[in-house]
């Protein structure tokens, strides 16, 4: 069994059909086990156990499946382990924290800092205050924690590396980071700045929810069964810019790629994958669908996709040849029927989503003279989401969400305008678009 030089937190099916999965492929793989805590509910790590950490990982191609037991998780927490958390970031042999906690994980204010002003941030800060080894709930109290451990253990260097779709993740983590430390104690974030880099990625693999008929279908294959398979497409696809002081796995010789900028690889994806689910998340969930294999299908939706992605293109710097064949790729991804990537699923913590996936587009067409229809359609097809309408709705910001959109679709449309960023809601033009594209899509 490998020994333990990697600390994930995020124990779920992304990491495991991605960071995982690179791990296991790359030749030096015995030499880097994962040791891996879940976010806040057990479930994942009570299922993989008493299997040791090895799972299914289902490839499904549109004719076909082809499975691989990945064997690089070679320990795995509940969240509440703190003690073990501790234990392993004090150790000189781990090199690397990776992080699939979702964009709500980082629990970061509108401008990007911490919001400091959590309930769960408040009580990590007063309980490290107290005692730098107490438990803690928030994934930047965790890594203020550990980072303590290390420091105090004289461990070395460690490089933090998050893998969630966020823009310059490396440089958002160590912003909420930095500044939970120095509400712990002032000049605490110059002393973690002394063992913690961080480096960022850009992850790129849709991950759908298993079921059981994949958990069947693993049976059927196998004739053992997998307490936690999991389902994936065959696109993959890592890019990591960063500086790994204590080592990492020979990634790039398992498919990654290592760059000096993350920059235009991360806003293709997030703009094009990213920003075209969310639109199907909800518009296409208002008029029926349930998986985005069924929405694609769909020549409204497609109509819609195609859109936005003209709208979005424009922006990105990648060579407009790498462009037209990521669109093309993401069609046929987006078709596999055998990949049942639920709307529900994506339509979850839009107000978390939508910042970094539309609004970019959004104020460079605006900055151009122009109102982006595409654009004005996914916030149009959120308020109504919001309203009621499609998904159920699921956000970390739901409370106050679904209070500014009740009464009449106006008022709804320029409050969540306001909401996405102060000032579009006094945007005219804008405004009249998205609320022409919410009563087009049935609003009222």
């Amino acid at each position: 069994m490998p020994p333990v030089r990697l600390v994930h937190l995020g124990l779920g099916n992304f990491f495991r059909a991605h960071q995982a999965w690179y791990t296991d492929r790359a030749p030096d793989a015995q030499e880097w086990g994962i040791a891996a805590f879940t976010g806040r509910r057990p479930d994942m790590a009570e299922a993989l156990a008493p299997q040791d950490g090895l799972y299914t990982l289902v490839t499904r191609h549109a004719d076909e499946d082809a499975m691989h037991v990945v064997g690089s998780v070679v320990a795995v927490h509940t969240a509440d382990e703190h003690e073990s958390w501790l234990d392993y970031l004090r150790s000189p042999e781990v090199a690397v924290v990776t992080l699939t906690v979702t964009e709500a994980g980082y629990l970061r204010s509108s401008d990007g800092g911490l919001d400091a002003e959590n309930h769960d941030v408040r009580a990590d800060v007063a309980a490290l205050q107290a005692d730098p080894t107490a438990a803690v709930r928030t994934t930047p109290g965790r890594l203020v924690a550990g980072l303590l451990a290390r420091r105090s253990a004289a461990a070395g260097r460690i490089t933090v590396l998050p893998c969630d779709n966020l823009p310059e993740n490396g440089a958002a983590a160590a912003t909420v980071v930095g500044e939970l430390a120095e509400l712990v104690r002032p000049g605490l974030r110059a002393q973690l700045e002394e063992v913690a880099t961080y480096a960022t990625s850009m992850v790129d693999r849709i991950t759908p929810r298993a079921t059981t008929e994949v958990h069947e279908a693993v049976r059927k294959a196998t004739g053992y069964a997998d307490a936690s398979p999991v389902a994936t497409e065959p696109f993959s696809e890592w890019v990591i810019s960063g500086e790994f002081p204590a080592g990492r796995p020979r990634w790039e010789q398992a498919g990654a790629q290592l760059v000096p900028d993350v920059a235009p690889f991360e806003q293709r994806k997030l703009w094009l994958l990213n920003g075209s689910h969310s639109l199907l998340a909800y518009a296409g969930s208002v008029r029926g669908h349930e998986t985005v294999a069924e929405a694609i299908t769909d020549p409204t939706c497609r109509s819609w996709v195609q859109q936005w992605w003209d709208e979005a293109s424009r922006y990105l710097s990648l060579p407009a040849d790498d462009v037209a064949r990521y669109r093309e790729a993401l069609v046929q991804r987006f078709e596999n029927p055998r990949i049942r990537h639920l709307l529900a699923q994506i339509a979850a913590d839009g107000s978390q989503k939508l910042p970094v996936r539309i609004l970019p587009t959004v104020r460079a067409e605006r900055a151009a003279g122009r109102v982006p229809a595409g654009a004005a359609l996914v916030i149009a097809a959120w308020v109504l989401h919001l309203r009621g309408h499609g998904a159920p709705v699921s956000d970390t910001s739901a409370e106050r969400l679904q209070a500014v959109v009740e009464g009449p679709l106006d008022g709804a449309v320029r409050a969540v305008l306001g909401f996405l960023d102060d000032g579009l809601d006094r945007d005219e033009d804008l405004v009249r678009e998205v609320l022409h594209s919410a009563r087009e899509l049935g609003g009222a």
